[in-house]
């Protein structure tokens, strides 16, 4: 009997296709009957943190992250469970000292992860290196991901050259990280095949469906060699999310491959999920243009996660209507900083940017402290030349860093055991405050009202 070639599949929907079409707002309670069924379908692994995950569970869902972690893993004890980490940025929007990334990522597998992919905004590998060490040290999988992007500076043999940096820093896997769903099919098997011909490690492919190329793309992808591909349940599939993960199983495995997926239990998942979809629609969480396939993405190359966030930032701003001048604005935007790829956190410091850009009175009259730090040299090396005329305004004859930001910040993590107080009540929370210190304390604060107010009226109805 000849055996089936294999392809294995990660699961998307309780993250990036949360993040991509939800803005990150479906909380814990909407999914918790769903983690079961999860766990019995075969996946690779299911990505359930990291990314905006962390950030908006303390900012709008008021849950604590950690916390939402370990009840994951206890109800899905059989799968691999996996983040999204930006090296040294972690989960914020800055970068982090040495020991409060080493701390972070500790926990984070202490508390149920396995495999944590990692990658930096600027694909500048300086800034992954530490957390690929200490994934390792932890006992998880580092899987070191190229944020892959087009510009006049990027190309094949830049992609390569990074492949052999991750793997010399003792990467256990890699990915393609195609956040905006740029990547054409032909343009996808030739960065596989060229992959696959220096490294032996294990291949991902993550994409978008934002431009309709997605399932093309993974299919090309596979056919050369890729290993695992990164899907999300159909309910949460499409327009700015992913590929659906029903479609892709069913088509793979008629061309031959072994998907390990079991079908009647995906459908059993999205029996489940359905419901949902139709609830965010009717209460205006989902947003019907994020469902949409957007080709001039192509040109303007914004992720699906950024989509829904620019359209969130122009409504509080009664500026819906001007949706597509920021999406002219962006590339401006981005050339004039050097052609960072558009992934978190720069997808945001350039769609901030963007917006400020067009909602203000003139270009750069308003520029964001994230994008001064970014042409500081804070954020990492930029891929090209920044803008001359921006440098010259933000730093004045000052020059930008030449070493690895992270090497000239002080310890933090002792500094905020003390700054995080006494609502703080341990390691992880600490952490929370050292990598949100802006809204952890409300977060707590909220949180001891909250289950104050529950123990009054327990007591309450004993007496």
């Amino acid at each position: 009997m000849i055996a089936l070639k294999k392809v294995r599949f990660t699961e998307l929907v309780l993250r990036d296709g949360n993040q991509s079409q939800l803005a990150t707002r479906m909380p814990f309670s909407d999914f918790a009957d769903v983690l079961p069924e999860l766990d019995k379908a075969g996946f690779a692994s299911i990505e359930v943190w990291g990314g905006a995950t962390f950030d908006t569970c303390l900012r709008y869902l008021k849950e604590d992250p950690w916390e939402r972690l370990r009840q994951i893993r206890k109800a899905c004890p059989n799968t691999k469970l996996q983040m999204l980490l930006r090296g040294q940025n972690l989960l914020g929007y800055r970068h982090y000292p040495d020991d409060v990334v080493r701390a972070f990522i500790n926990r984070a597998v202490a508390n149920g992860i396995d495999v944590i992919r990692i990658f930096d905004a600027l694909n500048d590998p300086r800034n992954v290196e530490l957390a690929i060490e200490e994934t390792r040290k932890q006992g998880a999988e580092a899987q070191a991901a190229i944020c892959y992007t087009i510009s006049p500076i990027h190309d094949l043999d830049s992609y390569v050259r990074l492949v052999r940096q991750f793997e010399d820093m003792g990467a256990t896997s890699l990915c393609i990280k195609d956040m905006a769903g740029i990547m054409l099919p032909d343009q996808a098997e030739e960065l596989v095949r060229a992959i696959k011909a220096v490294s032996d490690l294990p291949l991902h492919i993550h994409t978008h469906t934002t431009t309709g190329m997605a399932m093309m793309s993974l299919l090309k992808s596979v056919e050369a060699g890729a290993d695992v591909i990164d899907t999300a349940m159909s309910s949460f599939s499409g327009g700015t999310s992913h590929a659906p993960t029903e479609t892709m199983a069913a088509a793979l495995e008629a061309y031959g491959y072994d998907t390990g997926l079991n079908q009647r239990q995906l459908k059993t998942i999205n029996d489940l999920l359905s419901p949902l979809q139709e609830k965010y629609l009717e209460d205006g969480s989902l947003d019907p243009r994020v469902l949409t396939t957007r080709t001039d993405a192509l040109v303007y190359q914004v992720p699906g996660g950024m989509i829904s966030n620019l359209i969130a930032q122009l409504k509080m701003f009664n500026a819906s209507d001007r949706l597509e001048e920021v999406f002219d604005e962006v590339p401006l935007v981005r050339k004039d900083l050097g052609y960072p790829p558009l992934v978190t956190p720069m997808s945001q410091m350039v769609g901030v940017q963007a917006v400020n850009n067009v909602l203000g009175k003139e270009r750069y009259a308003n520029i964001s402290r994230e994008i001064r730090a970014y042409i500081a040299g804070e954020y990492g090396r930029a891929p090209g030349e920044i803008n001359p005329e921006l440098v010259k305004k933000v730093l004045g004859d000052a020059e930008p860093l030449q070493v690895r930001f992270a090497d000239t910040m002080e310890p933090g993590l002792e500094r905020a055991k003390k700054d995080a107080g006494p609502l703080a009540r341990d390691i992880d929370d600490v952490l929370s405050y050292a990598t949100f210190p802006q809204i952890a304390p409300d977060f707590f604060a909220e949180r001891e009202k909250r289950e104050q107010n529950i123990q009054k009226y327990t007591i309450r109805r004993l007496e």
